[in-house]
């Protein structure tokens, strides 16, 4: 399977907006937006990190199939990654490579990432992209409406 990054277009926002409100991602993704379901603040916030020079947004290709996205958000040294990957698609290795090909486009570092504790398949690509849990934290999660514990992972240079 090719597995490729590219600009995010206007067409894979519906699809975006579909992952999100699979729950079942959403409760492993656990640190959500409020309302998955509200469309008017999914495009709000979608326009607002389009705008955004500070943000690099990538679509997530998989055989020339929309199947979610990546990005790096944050200021200098406090930059964060994040990623989403249509669950039909888990367990195939594509977050990994997506998230691999999102690092050498961002060479920055250090950059961070945060996953929920419990969520062993996230922290699983972060770790094989060379991330390390460098901190722990509680933090509530939206997707399952409790403070839950989450893990800080760090990729130095």
């Amino acid at each position: 399977m090719k597995v490729v990054l590219r600009e995010v277009h206007d067409s894979d926002l519906p699809v975006f907006f579909r992952q999100m409100n699979d729950p079942e991602a959403a409760l492993m993704a656990a640190f959500t937006v409020r309302d998955p379901a509200d469309w008017d603040a999914f495009d709000a916030h979608w326009k607002r990190i389009r705008a955004s020079s500070d943000v690099v947004n990538r679509t997530v290709l998989a055989d020339g199939d929309v199947v979610g996205s990546a990005a790096v958000y944050g200021e200098p040294g406090e930059r964060e990654v994040t990623y989403w990957i249509d669950r039909a698609y888990w367990g195939r290795g594509i977050a990994t490579r997506a998230l691999r090909a999102l690092l050498t486009e961002v060479p920055e570092r250090p950059l961070y990432a945060r996953a929920a504790a419990d969520n062993a398949a996230s922290r699983r690509v972060l770790e094989k992209c060379g991330f390390r849990v460098t901190a722990h934290a509680r933090g509530y999660a939206n997707a399952r409406g409790a403070e839950i514990d989450e893990v800080v992972l760090t990729l130095d240079g």
